[in-house]
């Protein structure tokens, strides 16, 4: 009598299925993250030409981040925790006295009011990009804290999440954030 030893045989065709099954229920019940970034509304196209007005120096705060780390504010190094302050006596200024809700100085070196106030921010290539979104988040601190005490003081005392959409648009417009980036070579 001969010994057979014979192993039985899995049927590997339901396997196949098993596998499908789960390939699609991890599909189907994966979250993938909706990373929103920093939100900006990019420039109308221009319809008539010449686009470019005439921008008078004094308008624009001159941002500029090195390699190193460092923040330049026309050509001025300034730490990083006075940038929100810089940017909302730049912004806030006055210095044509036509803004009757600006609380600035007038200093004849800054912007003229808050609808004609430039930020120009250049970035070395080779800046760290912690100290960019840094930046950005002063610039959102100082334009939201400059809104705010505009909402305050127009609306009687109300939140900018109070506001109706058409008002909200005015307090856009009465502080229009006028941003520029480009890089360093």
């Amino acid at each position: 009598m001969k010994n057979s030893r014979q192993t039985p045989s899995i049927h590997a065709g339901s396997m196949a299925d098993i596998a499908f099954l789960l390939l699609i229920f991890f599909l189907v019940t994966t979250i993938i993250p909706n990373d929103k970034g920093i939100l900006r509304k990019l420039p109308p196209n221009c319809e008539q030409p010449p686009c470019i007005g005439d921008i008078l120096e004094r308008n624009i705060l001159r941002l500029q981040l090195n390699q190193d780390g460092e923040l330049f504010a026309n050509d001025n190094l300034i730490p990083m925790n006075e940038l929100k302050k810089t940017l909302m006596v730049f912004i806030d200024n006055n210095g044509d006295k036509s803004c009757s809700y600006c609380k600035g100085e007038g200093i004849a070196t800054f912007s003229e009011n808050p609808s004609k106030a430039i930020i120009a921010l250049q970035t070395d290539r080779k800046s760290r990009y912690k100290d960019f979104i840094a930046i950005q988040v002063e610039l959102n601190k100082a334009y939201l804290e400059l809104r705010e005490q505009y909402v305050s003081t127009t609306f009687n005392g109300r939140t900018f999440s109070e506001l109706s959409k058409v008002e909200m648009k005015q307090v856009q417009k009465a502080y229009p954030l006028l941003l520029s980036e480009a890089h360093l070579k």
